[in-house]
């Protein structure tokens, strides 16, 4: 295994004998105060000393199933509310981006850029996005193997030194459904980054003929404790006050009420695992 060097995320540190990092929100931006709503609860959980939060929220949803289903506010907007967002709560914050000439205005706002899976091959933006100088969370593609990360780690790493997480969120298994091979965790971190498990994404249900992705967040919690307890060095959720009202992902996404609660049970497992 390569020596993992943590990786600096604002005021944070992401990797081995660090914090558990926690990137959540709403998976789009919708209104400043949906958004101020979720970032005050995780600003309250952020109080904790066992655990990093970073807010994170998408301005636009480029990957669509249908032409008809909302994107987001766009660019501008989006920027606008996440350095509101991040003013008024204190807390890092991220977003995804889908074209290089994106992301030096996402670079100015945002402490660390996402590259969503389909694009996780990318080179042009894969590098665009390194050449930031900021951290990079490079989700591993849904058609991947984990040790093909290798490739596009060192695309990233030989275009800007701010950093790299990895992210696991599931394999295609047929049709509409994702697996997680929970094995892909500690291989994606031999090969020198610290590792990401994407809770959410890794319930969605693609497809179906309906044009809106399923999901079943009942299966979150139990992927994350299994995560947690491998040892990965940060969980992605997606949370809303109200899912069912949410334009993206709202069946697996975890209810706001619940989410400081569930945050409590991961970090006890992490407890235990640190004492082993």
């Amino acid at each position: 295994m390569l020596q993992i060097s943590p990786v600096k995320i604002g005021p944070y540190s992401c990797g081995p004998g660090q914090p558990l990092l926690l990137i959540a929100g709403p998976c789009v931006l919708q209104t400043m105060e949906i958004a101020t709503q979720i970032g005050e609860v995780l600003r309250d959980i952020n109080l904790r000393d066992d655990v990093n939060v970073v807010f994170k929220a998408s301005f636009d949803k480029a990957n669509r199933t249908s032409l008809s289903a909302q994107r987001g506010p766009g660019l501008e907007s989006g920027l606008a509310m996440l350095a509101d967002l991040k003013r008024s709560t204190g807390l890092p914050v991220t977003t995804d981006v889908h074209l290089p000439d994106q992301v030096e205005r996402v670079a100015a706002v945002c402490d660390l850029l996402q590259i969503p899976a389909f694009l996780a091959r990318q080179t042009d933006l894969v590098v665009a996005a390194a050449a930031t100088g900021r951290p990079v969370n490079i989700k591993k593609g849904q058609f991947m193997a984990p040790s093909d990360m290798k490739f596009v780690l060192q695309k990233a790493r030989d275009s800007g030194d701010g950093g790299v997480l990895l992210c696991e969120r599931g394999t295609f298994f047929g049709y509409g459904r994702l697996v997680n091979d929970m094995q892909s965790l500690p291989l994606m971190r031999a090969l020198g980054a610290p590792v990401v498990f994407d809770a959410t994404h890794s319930v969605q249900q693609p497809g179906g003929g309906s044009g809106v992705t399923g999901g079943n967040r009942e299966m979150v919690e139990p992927l994350a404790r299994a995560a947690v307890a491998i040892g990965t060095d940060a969980v992605f959720f997606e949370t809303h006050p109200q899912p069912e009202t949410s334009p993206s992902d709202a069946a697996n996404m975890v209810p706001l009420d619940q989410f400081a609660a569930m945050v409590d049970r991961l970090l006890k497992i992490r407890k235990a695992v640190e004492l082993l």
